[in-house]
């Protein structure tokens, strides 16, 4: 039988194989988790075989059973409610390892994993590039009707929104098509990048995590990603079986919107080698109450759900998965426009289709194919039912990615290529062309070992043509034609890691956008977003040249983190308010130009344990986006913003009050308004049972608790009412 070796993580360790019950099973990972201090078996715990997809939950009686377990050495992690997460070393021979991990209870969070633009998955501290992480408890504390409202607390992160159904992440002054959302690391195939009144056609409810990547420099998905990456994990197409069925369920109630929302999540196995994964969720809300009136026409309702299953033997897995997304909202109307608002009805279907090879193959560790379609429709309905603009998307790719281990002097890597085919299709008002776009990447990701230091290199070289199906040379917005981009993208990326616990490092990227089709192409009325947009044929593509110096501190009882960016754009594209009004439409016109910006700014986030339970977190971010001829400021970019927390938590329960605050935005573009600073206090409370051998979680949250009127910035409709008003928010989720 192996022995269970290796101890990172503070008072998280494994009793020897003979203080344990005999293995049941060969080829499997066995053993229990326990509260440090009690002994007690923890229930709800996941637990999971770092890099192969492999993982469980605990059951009542703290057990696990991680199957598929060739011979090896493992990195095991174990996260759980409450307590500080765990990565134990676990080497397994010919027989199961038996192990018991005990954790420690734990006010803040330690040692997060990502595997957002990561060779393999590896710990927050050890990323060579700004990025969070939102699970858990947090999660479930900040679920919103959107991913980007969720997110909003994060360093360096905002919502720009126009109601609390229609939503877009903005990370550090960058939004839209610079932005990537991802699902499963795959890209979403919606129209979120093409209009402010768009929300991104994804439901954060069954989210299993969420994690950003801040600033350019994701070179394994694309060039685009100017802003950074946003990506909601699912383990849609599942990796491994499990040993009994494991699953999620979550219900949640909202009084600022009268919503109501539920999702559920279960992974089981159909046969010996066959997990299947299921999904549901839907969301029903009303209109937004806020301390000055009711914001009508902002009711939504949503339905999602899928379904993935895979074939798992001992040279990989093969799989695919299906997904529906429905979504009814509404936007607001104002005087001099639509009155009575704008409808908005989106329709998704998504198709994976992934293989993963775990042999070695030539140079390779492990291969992986995906093969994606995602078919987008989106319709706005002006009253009492008439058709004003519509959009109709089509989308396939293929990619494959090899990640390679010790290769001369490189300690790991990645290679990979990405085609893909997309179809735009427009009606209502619009009067853009329809229009085909072809795609294709070649890039590689590379990392050099100097034990205490890592550098990580990168190459990415994208190929784009737009083709309109029916050229014009003669259009009103220029000559309608044929346009291809190419450039060659590239980062640089050092990290130091001392023995303390302090890690310094330093990126350099330089990244490549090509211009949207509606910014070449567009012409007519986007009435939701309140403006006449027409496109400029003449663009040229996006050259990104980003600077990230970032200084880190992680121990048992404390987590900080400063980033200081700079971010210069070369010809960089955006909707310039004319000041002129259509004469078809009661609408401003909106011209894309390109022009050279600079956006920079710093992110910090602290988190400490006080001791006995207390904690205190700070997180505060600030960017300023200009011209770079005129030093004009950018419209809609945050102003200095942040929160301050108080917190109280033992395992079974915790206590939590903020304060959420932004200063004065002043510096705005042209044709824009200043916002006020604003204080916002907020309070949360949970509890975590036991129950049925099964983890329960409640958590209540008061927002905005004294009813204050304030306006959020980057809101299209700041200027007919304030942000939500007193709410009070509960959640109940269930891990089984």
């Amino acid at each position: 039988m192996a022995a269970a070796t290796g101890l990172l993580a503070p008072r998280s360790f494994l009793v020897p194989a003979a203080a344990a019950q005999e293995p049941e099973h060969e080829g499997e990972i066995e053993g229990a988790v326990r509260d440090a201090e009690t002994g007690l078996p923890l229930a709800g715990a996941h637990v999971s075989v770092v890099g192969s997809g492999t993982s469980a939950v605990t059951h009542g009686d703290g057990s696990f059973h991680l199957t598929g377990i060739a011979a090896g050495d493992y990195a095991v992690r174990v996260d759980r409610l409450g307590y500080r997460g765990a990565n134990v070393e676990v080497a397994v021979g010919y027989e199961s390892a038996i192990v018991v991990i005990e954790l420690v209870s734990s006010p803040i969070a330690l040692q997060a994993m990502v595997v957002t633009a990561t060779i393999s998955e590896r710990g927050a501290a050890e990323a060579l590039r700004p990025v969070s992480v939102m699970a858990g408890d947090e999660l479930q504390r900040s679920m919103e009707a959107t991913v980007a409202t969720t997110l909003a607390s994060m360093p360096g992160l905002a919502a720009a929104s126009m109601g609390p159904t229609v939503s877009q992440p903005v990370i550090r002054g960058l939004s839209g098509d610079r932005v990537l959302m991802l699902e499963d690391g795959t890209a979403t195939g919606d129209a979120s990048g093409s209009g402010a009144d768009h929300t991104t056609a994804l439901d954060p409810s069954s989210a299993r995590r969420i994690e950003v990547v801040r600033g350019p420099g994701a070179l394994l998905y694309g060039g685009n990603a100017l802003g950074g990456v946003v990506n909601v994990i699912r383990d849609e197409i599942p990796s491994a079986v499990p040993h009994h069925l494991t699953g999620a369920a979550t219900l949640q109630t909202q009084t600022v919107t009268s919503a109501l929302a539920g999702s559920a999540t279960a992974v089981f196995a159909a046969a010996e080698k066959v997990p299947v994964r299921v999904e549901v969720a839907a969301r029903t809300s009303g209109d937004l109450k806020t301390p000055a009136d009711t914001l009508r026409n902002t009711d939504g309702r949503l339905w999602s759900g899928g379904a993935g299953a895979a074939y798992v033997s001992e040279w990989g897995h093969l799989g695919a998965s299906f997904r529906g997304y429905l979504n009814d909202y509404g936007i607001p109307g104002f005087e001099g426009g639509h009155a009575e608002g704008v409808r908005i009805e989106m329709e998704r279907t998504a198709s994976k289709f992934r293989t993963v090879v775990d042999r070695p193959v030539a140079i390779f560790d492990n291969l992986r194919f995906d093969a994606t379609h995602t078919w987008y429709r989106h319709r706005e309905i002006e009253p009492p039912d008439i058709l004003g603009t519509s959009y109709v998307q089509q989308a396939a790719s293929g990619d494959v990615l090899g990640r390679h281990g010790e290769w001369g002097p490189l300690a790991a890597g990645a290679v990979g290529a990405r085609v893909s085919w997309e179809d735009f299709r427009y009606g209502g008002g619009l009067y853009t062309p329809n229009t085909r776009r072809f795609k294709a990447a070649l890039y590689m990701l590379e990392e050099v070992d100097l034990g205490q230091a890592k550098i990580e290199w990168g190459l990415r070289y994208d190929w784009t043509l737009a083709d309109p199906l029916d050229e014009d040379p003669d259009s009103d917005i220029g000559e309608i034609r044929d346009r291809s981009f190419h450039s060659l993208s590239g980062s640089l990326g050092v990290l130091y890691n001392h023995p303390s616990g302090l890690t310094l490092g330093a990126s350099a990227v330089r990244a490549f956008r090509t211009p949207d089709v509606n910014e070449l192409y567009s012409e007519g009325p986007h009435l939701a977003a309140y403006a006449f947009e027409v496109g400029n044929d003449s663009l040229q593509g996006e050259i990104g040249r980003g600077l990230d110096v970032f200084v880190r501190f992680e121990s048992d009882r404390m987590r900080a983190e400063v980033t200081g960016f700079y971010n210069d754009i070369k010809d960089y594209v955006y909707g310039e308010d004319t000041g002129r009004i259509s004469r078809v439409y009661p609408l401003r016109i909106y011209q894309f130009r390109g022009n050279d910006a600079v956006f920079s700014g710093f992110e910090a986030g602290l988190d400490v344990d006080v001791g006995r339970g207390l904690a205190v977190e700070a997180v505060a971010s600030s960017v300023s986006g200009s011209l770079k001829d005129t030093a004009q400021a950018l419209p809609l970019v945050p102003p200095l913003k942040g929160h301050v927390a108080l917190k109280y938590e033992r395992p079974l329960w915790f206590v939590r009050g903020e304060a959420e605050m932004a200063a004065r935005q002043d510096r705005i573009g042209e044709f824009e308004t200043a916002t006020d600073g604003y204080v916002v206090y907020n309070a949360a409370a949970g509890a975590r049972l036991t129950l049925g051998g099964r983890l329960n979680v409640v958590t209540v949250s008061l927002d905005n608790a004294t009813n204050t009127a304030y306006r959020n910035h980057l809101s299209r409709v700041k200027e007919i009412m304030p942000e939500a008003g007193r709410g009070l928010s509960v959640t109940y989720r269930v891990v089984f």
